[in-house]
């Protein structure tokens, strides 16, 4: 049967509301254009083309997949962030719109330190690198150490900072949190996106979420909170005198992290917003730097 772009991208549309699947005509025209090799805007101009059986068969099985609620990101295979193409899969938390402020407040911090200092920064669950990868993108005099519990979250990461040319300033190592921090070492940032969902509602997140992300790397403990409780008792030492440390975190939490913070001898100097005007990250020095 003869099928044009137009009535490929229709059917698919179609196919995926009735999945429950979010902006379904979008989604389509991705997964369309990544079949065709193609920007995805391109498509308005090829609407009458025919695809070939073979194509029609490909574009069947990735809508499928799509259906079955795989993230769109793991189909293809990467994503953007801040505009670098990073690749994600299983063993990586596919990179949130709002992680993208987190980074840019690294590297805006960052930049405006004194331009004669060699500067460092950790990234404390690296997951698939993207954030160190900004960040030393964005800020050429930065070296990152990177930190990875999980050895194949790492293998992505390294692969990731290869393809950009970061290799050589980004240094990963394997390892459970901060205790994986080499001896001596010190940091003008500490950046984290740490694992912030409360346990019990893990399973009340969206399918691509919940049946495809990592757990290790969205289960925060009962509050969500166990991993910035470990990071305010034991992050404070790693700073340089003007420091600072830089957290995503979760819908509800800011009060309560705010106050985790300071008991802990942390000055909490702003929390930022994120697209939807929720506070989602925190920005604090320490008082004993």
């Amino acid at each position: 049967m003869r099928v044009t772009v137009l009535e490929a991208i229709r059917r698919s549309s179609e196919f995926l509301a009735k999945k429950g699947v979010e902006s379904p005509r979008l989604q389509a025209e991705l997964l369309l254009a990544h079949l065709l090799n193609l920007p995805r805007m391109q498509l308005y101009l090829a609407f009458e083309r025919v695809l070939t059986p073979e194509q029609v068969d490909q574009f069947r099985s990735l809508v499928k997949r799509r259906g079955q609620r795989e993230p769109l990101q793991h189909i293809i295979g990467s994503t953007s962030f801040c505009g670098l193409e990073i690749a994600v899969n299983r063993q990586v938390l596919v990179p949130r719109p709002e992680t993208e402020l987190l980074a840019e407040s690294g590297w805006s911090f960052l930049n405006r330190l004194p331009p004669d200092q060699n500067l460092t920064a950790l990234d404390l669950g690296t997951g698939s690198g993207c954030i160190a990868i900004a960040v030393a993108w964005h800020c050429q005099r930065v070296e990152f150490t990177a930190i990875d519990i999980s050895g194949e979250a790492l293998q992505t990461a390294q692969q990731n900072a290869a393809r950009h040319g970061l290799d050589q300033r980004i240094h990963f190592f394997q390892g459970d949190g901060l205790a994986t921090v080499p001896a001596g070492a010190c940091f003008d940032l500490i950046l984290s996106n740490p694992p912030y969902v409360p346990s019990a509602e893990i399973q009340t997140l969206q399918p691509e979420v919940r049946d495809y992300d990592p757990h290790l790397a969205l289960n925060g403990g009962p509050e969500g909170l166990d991993f910035f409780r470990r990071i305010a008792q034991l992050a404070g030492p790693l700073l340089k005198p003007h420091g600072k440390i830089m957290l995503e975190f979760g819908d509800g939490q800011a009060e309560t992290l705010r106050r985790v913070f300071e008991s802990q001898m942390w000055i909490v100097e702003r929390l930022v917003e994120d697209y939807t005007q929720r506070p989602r990250i925190l920005i604090a020095r320490w008082t004993a730097c």
